[in-house]
């Protein structure tokens, strides 16, 4: 009899389970007419807010976590001319943004064991034009924020956290989002509070900051139909509200489940040989929104051994998926800020290592060991030829 393949992810898992509390909740939102806005969006702002420990923090819906961070930036004011300095190693929106407002990224190397934006090179990237730096939760850890926080208060500095990847995740026992000026979220269905489709949040202690995000995101309207700026259409729908705020209460035993496959990981994978495992840096948590590995081979930066091993996990049934297999700053749009190979070499390097295995909540302990023990002996017999 052939195992069942094993996949990077099965959503399904988690609706089965929640079908249940889901189904009245929607039926209930589609009959009332209420789609856009209203008792359910508020209502989700609320219980979210009080996820990241309440108080004078204020949730801000939105359409997506890439539309968190322009919103963001733009309530900064952020504009043309402006320096914003965040990781190399992300997913492209961490970028992506700062050009949508107009401004221009600098690209800072990162941590190759934790995969965050390192303190250490922060300070010498700052120029007269800097005026933001948003540093990114990554793979659900999260980043050194005492140390970020520091320099950039230092310099007058905003921070904009991306914890897209991050919801649940602490530094120093505060939750990420509440570090900076502002926290910007995704609920895209994959993350670990995961909507039926695109969503995303700001969260802000500053009212001002609060007010002027929710104006921007309702096509610059201070009141209906009065429009004092330019803004954007970014709503986070009323449907995507329900779903989420029935998922939210589970989201703790779900990140302790991620946090329980990734130490069953840690032991299984210990000791294979060209097997880099991830660590969580002193002071932080992880929530595990993906576990990532590094396969070493002998050029940091050539991918070859990364590659085969996926291809050999596809030929077993086993998914994984390579998160990312480009650094921001050698993007083909990015060349045009003269960054050069080697320039930032852990970026590069993580590009051409790094792979990311199953890890979701439902995923078995039978499961993980079928992965771990095909990654040894698919990386033995490498080793032997």
């Amino acid at each position: 009899m052939t195992d069942e393949p094993i996949p990077l992810l099965d959503l399904t898992l988690q609706y089965r389970f929640l079908a249940v509390e889901i189904q009245p909740q929607v039926e209930a939102l589609l009959a009332s007419g209420q789609y856009i806005g209203g008792a359910a969006v508020r209502h989700f702002e609320e219980l979210f807010s009080h996820f990241l420990g309440g108080g004078e923090l204020e949730t801000i819906g939105c359409n997506s976590g890439t539309d968190a961070l322009v919103l963001a930036l733009r309530a900064l004011g952020i504009q043309p001319g402006d320096e914003v300095i965040t990781s190399a190693f992300s997913f492209f929106a961490s970028a992506e943004a700062i050009d949508l407002v107009g401004a221009r990224p600098v690209f800072v190397d990162v941590d190759p064991y934790t995969f965050n934006l390192d303190p250490a090179l922060l300070e010498a990237q700052i120029s007269p034009h800097t005026k933001a730096v948003i540093p990114v939760h990554l793979f659900g850890q999260a980043a050194n924020m005492t140390e970020i926080l520091t320099i950039a208060r230092r310099h007058g500095l905003a921070v904009i956290e991306d914890c897209a990847q991050a919801v649940g995740a602490c530094w120093g026992g505060k939750p990420v989002g509440t570090w900076g000026d502002v926290g910007c979220f995704s609920f895209f269905p994959t993350k670990n509070l995961g909507a039926a489709g695109d969503g995303g949040a700001v969260v802000t202690r500053s009212p001002d900051l609060a007010r002027q995000i929710r104006i921007l995101k309702e096509h610059g309207q201070a009141r209906q139909y009065q429009h004092d700026q330019i803004g954007i259409n970014s709503r986070l729908d009323a449907l995507q509200a329900v779903i989420l705020s029935v998922k939210l209460p589970h989201l703790r035993e779900w990140n302790w489940r991620r946090q329980g496959i990734a130490e069953v990981y840690h032991r299984l994978l210990q000791g294979i040989p060209s097997l880099i495992l991830p660590r969580v840096a002193a002071g932080g948590s992880s929530v595990w929104h993906q576990y990532t590995v590094r396969v070493a081979g002998a050029d940091p930066t050539d991918p070859h051994r990364r590659d085969s091993l996926q291809q050999h996990l596809k030929d077993r049934g086993i998914g994984s998926r390579i998160y990312y297999p480009i650094p921001l700053h050698r993007q083909p749009v990015y060349q045009k800020l003269g960054y050069k190979p080697g320039d930032l070499p852990h970026a590069e390097t993580c590009a051409a290592q790094v792979l990311s295995l199953p890890c979701f909540p439902e995923l078995t302990l039978r499961q993980q060991e079928r992965v771990a023990k095909a990654i040894a002996e698919i990386i033995s017999e490498e080793i032997r030829a």
